[in-house]
């Protein structure tokens, strides 16, 4: 179809909004264009994270040059000329208006070359006027060149975060549309340095490889459920290897990118009870489903649709995912499943009927899948239970060890009570405070006598280099082995019992945005973070003198109720309900 303006009565009903808030919003809008234009290999290329240079070219289709002008235009577009064409949209651009909100804010210099046209044409925008019209040598396809964005708005230039932060946004943005398109190459390049590099070979897994690192790579789950006009298809990660936040969790829909807070519940719903609090998964998710039935035009940037079923895709999310982890966690679950096994007897506790989303027939055996896994339940029994004393005084009184319970918890006896101690949460709290006490004395260091390399998936190596010189304060000594390598020489004493390179993964892995903290929060959290990797595991089990030693170092602490990431050491069973809870004393 030939580019055209849209008559009013199309353009008034099309959710129009300023699709450029920053570089990544440029960069998606001509992925996008390139993408519809059929093509195969696409390049981007930034300068000063977008906002001196921003270039994109692609193999496409291709623009004529009549049309070049049309093409910067509000509401020209080849990609709908109806109303109802908005009911069924199978490309990810329709509104016509990206490329000129782009001119309107930028000096643009559009390239283009249809395969069947003997010449290309080039037309020059600044700040939304045609500069300059002309035929021009080209290959075919399209290449857009945005220089000096917003120089004309200097109000948002100004409102622009650090380059890093832009960087990243690319980054992910540029890294998702090459999981969802593995048979288009694309190649990503910062200020001269190739960044992200795909080769069209139809393998996502190569390019989560790619993006995350190889390790995470090899983990992630792939599911698929195919249902008719419906398929969920991707990769989820495994309990195991989770984040502090959502920012992982992707969404494509008819391979469009998407951010929808039902979908990403439907999905957190599927892990339900199997994860901790304040932990999410990974995931980047593909929904394929009949363009009649989802509406993408109810929002600026295109950023949400709506489903005419909600119900139906969010249940297709919550299945897939549920039986990718059952499949990966518990054989017995996948035996179950279908029906070719006697009834474990773990299948009738309700905890694991809670964690797989079955419930179990105790008579007959038979086992049906629910909608969504069970609300969390306590079991009790029956009577109310008193309520836990808050925890006396900051600091601790003497304890008296009794023992280790499921080589997890410490439990010692106190002039008050009894205290069950989290080991892992105490020792991260005691070496915080002792890395904070020695780094005011003088850290010792210790050498390796062989340095070690660790990889880092590409998509963290510019965050991870900001780090190198505090953590160099603390005692790692970390220099640069290649693009995405880097070389362990040295690292604090006191963590001589830990991996160095497992810990600086750990440290990578909970790297977070929060440009707002301030610099000793920023070192804290660091810190923080790397004694939450080098602590005693839950589930290790520790010596009775290891187990002294923990005890009389937690009573040392400053803080030793809680560990450095703010959640409790301990619980302590005051003597008094102790005593009421075996009827020696009446209640109150």
């Amino acid at each position: 179809m030939p580019i055209q303006i849209l008559r009013e009565e199309v353009a008034a009903k099309i959710a129009a909004g300023e699709v450029v808030e920053r570089p990544v919003s440029v960069v998606k809008e001509l992925i996008e264009n390139a993408l519809d234009a059929g093509a195969t290999e696409i390049t981007i290329e930034t300068r000063e994270a977008g906002k001196r240079l921003i270039e994109v070219a692609d193999n496409g289709s291709g623009i004529l040059y009549e049309e070049l002008p049309l093409a910067i235009a509000r509401f020209a577009t080849s990609k709908l000329s109806t109303a109802e064409d908005l009911f069924n949209i199978r490309t990810l651009g329709f509104r016509g208006e990206a490329l000129a909100s782009i001119a309107a804010v930028s000096r643009m210099t559009l390239f283009s070359r249809p395969p069947e046209a003997e010449r290309g044409g080039k037309i020059v925008v600044h700040g939304g006027k045609i500069e300059t019209h002309e035929f021009v040598g080209l290959p075919p396809g399209t290449v857009v060149r945005v220089e000096d964005l917003f120089y004309n708005v200097p109000a948002r230039l100004k409102f622009l975060k650090q380059d890093t932060t832009e960087r990243n946004l690319i980054n992910a943005l540029v890294s998702r549309y090459a999981m969802a398109y593995p048979n288009v190459r694309f190649r990503l390049i910062h200020d001269g340095k190739v960044f992200l590099q795909t080769y069209g070979r139809g393998e996502p897994r190569e390019i989560l490889a790619a993006y995350y690192g190889l390790e995470v790579a090899r983990q992630m789950l792939e599911i698929l459920l195919e249902e008719p006009d419906l398929r969920v298809c991707g990769f989820i990660s495994p309990i195991s290897q989770t984040r502090a936040n959502r920012k992982e969790i992707t969404f494509f829909v008819n391979g469009r990118w998407i951010q929808d807070v039902a979908l990403t519940s439907a999905l957190l719903q599927a892990y339900h009870t199997l994860l901790m609090v304040g932990r999410y998964p990974m995931a980047v998710l593909f929904i394929n489903i009949v363009p009649e039935a989802v509406d993408v035009n109810v929002h600026p940037t295109k950023a949400e649709v709506r489903f005419r079923q909600p119900e139906r895709v969010f249940s297709a999310v919550q299945r897939a995912v549920r039986r990718a982890l059952l499949a990966q966690s518990s054989v017995a679950a996948v035996e179950l499943l279908s029906g070719t096994t006697s009834l474990p007897r773990q299948t009738l506790d309700p905890a694991w009927q809670m964690a797989s989303g079955l419930k179990v027939d105790a008579e007959s055996g038979e086992s049906t899948e629910l909608s969504a896994p069970l609300e969390d339940t306590t079991l009790s029994s029956g009577a109310a239970q008193p309520q836990q004393a808050s925890l006396p005084g900051h600091y601790l009184p003497l304890l008296r060890l009794v023992g280790q319970v499921r080589a997890t918890y410490l439990v010692a006896e106190g002039p008050d009570g009894l205290y069950l101690i989290d080991q892992h949460a105490a020792h991260e709290r005691v070496l915080f405070e002792r890395l904070m006490r020695e780094r005011e004395r003088g850290l010792i260091v210790q050498s390796l006598l062989n340095p070690q390399p660790f990889r880092i998936p590409l998509a963290k190596v510019e965050e991870f280099q900001e780090y190198v010189v505090l953590l160099r304060q603390w005692g790692f000594e970390v220099e640069p082995f290649g693009q995405d390598t880097f070389l362990v020489r040295t690292f604090p004493a006191i963590l001589s019992g830990s991996d160095p390179v497992a810990v600086l993964q750990a440290l990578v892995d909970a790297f977070e945005e929060d440009e707002s903290l301030l610099e000793k929060e920023v070192e804290a959290r660091l810190i923080a973070r790397i004694c939450k990797r080098a602590a005693v595991k839950g589930g290790q089990v520790l010596s009775r003198e290891e187990q002294e030693a923990l005890l009389r170092d937690l009573e040392a602490c400053d803080s030793p109720r809680t560990c450095p990431h703010g959640r409790p050491t301990m619980i302590h069973l005051a003597a008094d309900v102790l005593e009421r809870q075996f009827g020696r004393r009446g209640s109150r």
